[in-house]
C-alpha cells in the first residue's frame, strides 16, 4: 500500500492510501497516455499509447493483465493523449482523444468515437464517427479529456496555460467540417506553481501543476483531474455547471513518489479511481474515495 499526502479539504482525513492494484507488464503498452473504464465489464480497463504508436486500444484487468486489443481503423495516432467511455442510447462507446500538441502547431485536433467491443474479440473496429475541432484562441496542447453525457459534449482541459483553460466540443457533428471549440473559462482550483517553479521547470523537468488526465463518473456527478503530482476529486451539484464544479475546492490526493503520472479513470464504482504512468511497467494505483466529500 502506498500512503499519500491527503486532502486539501480540512474536514477530510489527513491521508488516503493508494493500493498498488497491478503493473503494466504487457510489452505492447510502452507509454500509456489514456485510461477508461469498460462499460461492458466491471473489472476491465481500456488503455492507449502515446504518439508514435499504432492505432491500437488495449484491454487490461485491474492487475494489468492483458485481456485483448483492437485496431481502430480509419484513425491516426498523431498524439493520442486521453481516453473516455460513456453510454449513448444504451450503447457503450469509447472516445479516443487525439489532442496532444507539444509545439502548439496543429490546425485541428480529432476526437474518435467507436462502439466498445467485447475484449476477447480480435477483430479490428472501424470508427463510428469523428469530430475534428480547433480552438477559438489558437492552438493548444492538451492531455485531459472527458465526456459530459448530459450535455452531449466532450470537455477538454489545456495543459500549458496558467491557469488551464476548459473547452467544450460537441459529442457529435455531422457537418464534416472542423468545428470550433467553445472556451468555457479557466480552472483555478488546481495547485499553482510559484514563479520560481515555472522558471526552473525546463531544467528540473518538473511541471507538477500541469493536468495530464481527466474523467467524469458514470452518473455525471463526480470528476477527477490528474496532474503529475496529484489527483483532484470534485463533486457536482445538480444545479452546477462543470465549469462551476471544477472551480470549487477539490479533495486533493498527493501521489507521493509515483513518477510520470499520465492516465486516470473512475472504476465501475464512482468512488474508485485508477491511475497509471507513462513509464514501461508502470504501477497501476487504486484509491477508494468512499466517504470522502468535496466542497
Amino acid at each position: 500500500m502506498l500512503a499519500v499526502a491527503g486532502c486539501s479539504n480540512a474536514e477530510q482525513p489527513a491521508t488516503l492510501a493508494f493500493e498498488v492494484s497491478g503493473r503494466l507488464d504487457d510489452s505492447s503498452i510502452r507509454e500509456a497516455s489514456g485510461l477508461a473504464r469498460s462499460q461492458r465489464q466491471a473489472d476491465l480497463l481500456w488503455i492507449i499509447n502515446d504518439n508514435g504508436a499504432k492505432e491500437l486500444v488495449h484491454a487490461i484487468d485491474h492487475s494489468g493483465t492483458r485481456r485483448g486489443e483492437f485496431r481502430l481503423k480509419k484513425s491516426r495516432n498523431v498524439d493520442w493523449e486521453d481516453l473516455a467511455s460513456f453510454q449513448l442510447d444504451d450503447t457503450p462507446y469509447l472516445m479516443v482523444a487525439d489532442i496532444g500538441d507539444n509545439d502548439a502547431r496543429r490546425d485541428f485536433r480529432t476526437l474518435y468515437f467507436v462502439e466498445e467491443p467485447k475484449p476477447n474479440k480480435k477483430d479490428d473496429k472501424t470508427l463510428d464517427w469523428r469530430v475534428d475541432f480547433s480552438y477559438p484562441d489558437g492552438p493548444r496542447d492538451a492531455e485531459a479529456a472527458a465526456v459530459d453525457i448530459e450535455q452531449q459534449r466532450a470537455l477538454i482541459l489545456s495543459k500549458r496555460d496558467l491557469p488551464p483553460r476548459l473547452y467544450e466540443v460537441p459529442l457529435r457533428d455531422d457537418s464534416e467540417e472542423v468545428v470550433t471549440a467553445v472556451r468555457l473559462g479557466s480552472i483555478t482550483s488546481l495547485q499553482k506553481p510559484s514563479r520560481r517553479d515555472v522558471e526552473f521547470a525546463p531544467k528540473t523537468k518538473d511541471w507538477y501543476w500541469q493536468p495530464v488526465g481527466m474523467d467524469i463518473s458514470s452518473d455525471n456527478r463526480a470528476a477527477v483531474i490528474l496532474t503529475y503530482r496529484a489527483v483532484y476529486y470534485y463533486q457536482r451539484r445538480a444545479d452546477q455547471s462543470w465549469l462551476e464544479a471544477l472551480n470549487t475546492r477539490p479533495v486533493r490526493i498527493g501521489l507521493g513518489n509515483f513518477k510520470n503520472a499520465e492516465s486516470i479513470s473512475f472504476g465501475s464504482d464512482e468512488r474508485l479511481v485508477f491511475v497509471t504512468g507513462e513509464n514501461k511497467h508502470s504501477r497501476i494505483l487504486r484509491v477508494d474515495l468512499g466517504g470522502v466529500t468535496a466542497q
